[in-house]
């Protein structure tokens, strides 16, 4: 029985990890056309907000970084969990 079901944490956590690398692609191409203007779209400086909540809450924890490193921060930290969940995917494979 528990095989079966760390195969279904894994099925699961993959497709979050899939999930979750497409919502961050889409966030970063929100955020490059809202950035650099393309399309013929309007500069927004809002246009990273979409990328805040993917890396929660690694964003939340970088509060208290300078101004400099603030926007590296919220553009990288979806990847922390990214990789996350692909080691829990991974290691609910193994098991």
């Amino acid at each position: 029985m528990r095989a079966s079901s760390d195969a279904t944490v894994a099925r699961l956590l993959s497709i979050a990890f899939w999930v979750l690398i497409a919502l961050y692609a889409a966030a970063l191409f929100i955020w490059a056309v809202g950035t650099f203007g393309w399309f013929g779209q309007e500069r927004d400086p809002l246009s990273a907000v979409f990328l805040v909540p993917l890396g929660l809450p690694w964003t939340i924890l970088a509060g208290g970084a300078s101004d400099a490193v603030l926007p590296w921060i919220g553009g990288l930290a979806p990847i922390v969990n990214i990789a996350i969940l692909r080691w829990l995917a991974q290691r609910f494979t193994k098991s």
